[in-house]
């Protein structure tokens, strides 16, 4: 299978080449255009007035923005507006700006020999003569003024750097003057406010009896007092903690008895010193009695009497000690709980006093919080003043020039090589562009696919341009390969072995029908065909004299008269070719060939002859053709590439086959493979037979008269009509 990857690329470079065989063909036109547009810029270039340009670099800072006059801070340059440099541009060339620069240098009478006769008038030129630009990631603007004399292109930049200099600095000190009369007027309206919110909070700790150390401070007067009633709150919190804990000690050895009880004492936590010493000895003595028991000594043995007496001993003790502990414990507990319940009603009286304070004290507060605030703002606003006044006192520049503008030592406009660059590539896109619609408005033949797709019958040969004339140029061995290729195809697609009489037609005069049909019989001829040459075209006659006979008797003495087929027929100077000339032209051609004497001649040469080629008119121009169409086996149509337009094509077929006629093929002639590359495939045995001399020249149209020995004839350049 063919690879499926392949087909895509070759895709491509065939329309790549179509798009480069449409360049070369329409290459004159591309030309012309491409001068003339070149040609046209330089004219307009050289005649075009000689513009200076004066440049001034002017730094800018933003307008400082209104005093804020209780926010914290200085708020003026808070970064470049991306608006900012667009609107200067504005700026500089409104009327405000422009007008005190004609006043200036009094633009109106300078200018007033080309017409300026108002301000107005002026400004309007003026400012079509500059340009501002932002130097860009940088606060710089470029003001640029253009000027047939240089001299004037500086002093208007200048003029106007400088004007737009003095506006800002002015605006900016009108600016600063209206905020600091607005900050001093806040400033004294904020005092006020300050003393009423203090004479306010004086009367209501005065008439609540509150004592306030530091009334000028944020600290709340009752963060003392609330700080007390938490210390109590914690106080009261271990009591609790204490006493439960006294409890459940006390309810543990409430429980407990004997040896759980002295068990259970290191496990909550009750450390007694006497208990510690005797329950060793206690355990000590048990164990040793248990020993003695066990070892077999009885009940009554001195031994063991001993040591029971000692147990009981530490017994005794050991309860007592225990004893003394719970009578302790309940003590503890019993003054424990006492006292909690004191500090718990201290506590309950502390915060009511603590609720009481609050309400009391919630009114002082507000007007506190108040007074405090008012005086921040206050202080803020005197800060606020303090430094714009000592900003004003500092010089400004809001807009400063770098660079003044200097008379340019040459012209700026008309830039010569980015015109004529611009032009070059502007011909260059017309002529492309050009050349590309004069293709898509040619609707002539020019590919093998337009005949195939629009006729439905195969092309059976490329014939090349300036082919010669093969009967008289017996040794153009390339010339005549490109026939060979049609008559093997000929021989090919016809319709029977003996379907052998075969005409050419065309669809208008000068397709180059009897050219080939002259040049085919000739290779037939060549090839061992016994080949007979009929000249049916009665108004237009070619053939004799491309075969170098007499044409004076012929067809249509045939016709009209009742002599025979052999007194009519000619040998030529080339074997197996004969010739049957068109002889004396009738006035009724038509009726001449619709005979039944020329079905006759037909019958007669189709037995006689291998191959039988009748010459005809155009059928689309005259009747003739259609009758030697609907009277012969197979019809062939030349077409003249890049002449006959497509949509006649169909109009060939329809009138071939409205008469009866069987079309054999189309053959495409007159095809400059200079140009059109794509054919070069089906012409490119020219390479293969010799390489091209400098001596050969194309062939060029016979006008008529004798045939010469050495005359030529370019198909599609023949005498048909």
């Amino acid at each position: 299978m063919p690879d499926q990857d392949s087909t895509p690329p070759q895709e491509a470079k065939l329309h790549f080449l179509d798009y480069w065989r449409v360049i070369r063909l329409r290459l004159p036109i591309i030309i012309l255009a491409f001068l003339l547009v070149v040609i046209t810029a330089g004219i307009t270039t050289y005649f075009l007035p000689r513009q200076y340009q004066s440049n001034v670099i002017i730094e800018v800072e933003q307008n400082e923005q209104k005093i804020r006059i209780f926010t914290e801070g200085f708020q003026g340059g808070m970064g470049m507006d991306p608006r900012f440099a667009t609107t200067q541009f504005q700026i500089i060339q409104r009327k405000e700006m422009l007008y005190p620069v004609i006043e200036a240098l009094d633009l109106v009478k300078r200018w007033s020999e080309d017409g300026i006769r108002s301000k107005e008038q002026a400004y309007f030129r003026l400012r079509g003569m500059i340009d501002v630009r932002e130097v860009r990631n940088t606060n710089l603007l470029q003001i640029s003024v253009e000027s047939t004399d240089p001299q004037e292109a500086s002093d208007l930049a200048n003029t106007i750097a400088q004007e737009y200099q003095r506006k800002r600095i002015d605006e900016q000190q009108k600016l600063l003057s209206r905020s600091l009369a607005t900050l001093e007027d806040e400033v004294a309206k904020q005092r006020t406010k300050v003393q009423q919110a203090n004479e306010e909070m004086s009367r209501i700790r005065t008439e609540l009896g509150i004592t306030d150390l530091n009334p000028d401070s944020i600290e709340d007067p009752m963060q003392a007092q609330e700080k007390v009633l938490l210390d109590q709150e914690t106080l009261v919190s271990e009591a609790r903690i204490k006493t439960t804990a006294l409890r459940t000690k006390y309810e543990q050895i409430e429980k407990l008895s004997g040896d759980d009880l002295m068990r259970a004492l290191p496990t909550l936590e009750i450390v007694d010193q006497t208990i510690t010493q005797i329950l060793p000895q206690y355990q000590e003595i048990s164990s040793e009695l248990a020993r003695a028991l066990q070892s077999g000594l009885g009940t009554r043995h001195p031994t063991i009497l001993s040591l029971k007496a000692k147990k009981s001993t530490y017994e005794q003790q050991l309860s007592n000690q225990v004893e003394s502990i719970r009578r302790t414990l309940a003590a503890n507990l019993e003054i424990t709980e006492k006292s909690l319940a004191e500090m718990e009603k201290q506590l309950e009286k502390a915060r009511s006093n603590q609720r009481e304070a609050k309400t009391r004290n919630a009114e002082y507060s507000r007007a506190k919080n108040e007074y405090i605030q008012a005086k921040k703002v206050l202080e803020s606003a005197e800060l606020r003043l303090s430094t714009e006044t000592m900003q004003r006192s500092m010089p400004m520049s809001p807009a400063r020039i770098w660079e003044k503008a200097e008379p340019a030592s040459a012209p700026s406009k008309p830039k010569v090589l980015l015109n004529m660059a611009l032009a070059v590539v502007i011909g260059l896109i017309v002529g492309v562009g050009l050349a590309f619609f004069l293709e898509y408005l040619d609707t002539s033949v020019k590919t093998m696919e337009d005949v195939e797709n629009f006729l439905q019958v195969p092309v059976l040969a490329v014939i090349p341009k300036d082919i010669h004339l093969l009967p008289e140029n017996p040794d153009a061995t390339a010339d005549a390969e490109a026939y060979r290729i049609l008559r093997t195809n000929v021989e090919f697609n016809r319709i029977s072995p003996d379907a052998n009489t075969i005409t050419f037609v065309s669809g208008g005069a000068g397709e180059g029908k009897s050219t080939t049909l002259a040049n085919l019989a000739y290779t037939f001829a060549q090839g061992g065909y016994n080949t007979l040459v009929v000249d049916a075209d009665l108004r237009r006659p070619v053939q004799h004299r491309y075969f170098g006979v007499d044409g004076d008797r012929g067809l249509t003495d045939f016709l009209t008269t009742d002599i025979d087929l052999e007194d009519v027929i000619i040998s030529s100077s080339s074997p197996n070719l004969f010739i049957l000339p068109s002889g004396k032209l009738p006035y009724d051609a038509v009726g001449v060939l619709n005979s039944q004497r020329m079905m006759d001649l037909i019958s007669q040469v189709k037995n006689r002859f291998d191959a039988v080629f009748f010459d005809s008119p155009p059928i689309l121009g005259v009747s003739d053709a259609s009758v030697l169409v609907r009277a012969v086996d197979q019809t062939v149509v030349v077409v003249q590439h890049r002449r006959f337009p497509r949509a006649m094509l169909l109009r060939v077929k329809q009138a071939v086959q409205n008469v009866g006629g069987n079309i054999l093929g189309v053959v495409l002639n007159n095809v400059d493979v200079r140009h059109d590359q794509y054919y070069e495939y089906y012409t490119n045995y020219y390479t293969y037979y010799r390489a091209p001399r400098k001596d050969d020249a194309p062939s060029r149209k016979d006008k008529g008269g004798t045939p010469s020995g050495n005359r030529t004839a370019s198909v599609g350049q023949d005498d048909d009509y």
